[in-house]
């Protein structure tokens, strides 16, 4: 190989790199555990409150606290699906490593895969204040949190139209 060859393979490399979070691997769909919330971290333990009905999935997604990925289509790092409980209940969101991140939840309501506004619910990290204008997405600026290599207690309230 050619050292010019090294040398653009070396640009590419680092220009990817660039693109997520050092190391971040997308689309990691994980089995729940609270084994990373008995340990040291980093992870983050979730109280979801204001849970309507016992019926369909609950689906917990890990963004990169950068406004590039968040709630974009493939850009989170951690999902985790789980069978929805009425009220409140608790799951742990394990995080790849200290830095800047952000949380979603989904409610899927009838299990159809798809977002159905009137029916399924949301909530997000920080609880920020969804309306007409910015229904489901608000900025990561209001949803982003940072973590070290802690538990990070976490409330997050569901929302219903």
């Amino acid at each position: 190989m050619t050292k010019r060859f090294l040398r653009l393979a070396a640009a590419a490399a680092i220009a990817v790199g660039l693109s997520a979070p050092a190391g971040a691997q997308f689309r990691n769909e994980i089995t729940h555990s609270v084994v990373p919330c008995q340990g040291n971290g980093p992870a983050v333990w979730i109280q979801v409150s204001g849970i309507e009905g016992s019926t369909g999935t609950m689906r917990i997604q890990l963004y990169p606290g950068t406004s590039a990925d968040w709630l974009e289509t493939g850009r989170w790092i951690n999902r985790i699906e789980v069978p929805a409980r009425a009220g409140s209940m608790q799951v742990c969101m394990p995080v790849p490593r200290p830095g800047n991140y952000a949380i979603a939840i989904r409610h899927d309501k009838n299990n159809n895969g798809r977002t159905d506004i009137t029916s399924d619910g949301g909530g997000m990290s920080n609880n920020p204040s969804i309306n007409i204008f910015n229904l489901g997405k608000p900025s990561i600026d209001k949803t982003r949190f940072s973590i070290g290599r802690e538990v990070l207690p976490m409330s997050i309230r569901m929302r219903y139209l």
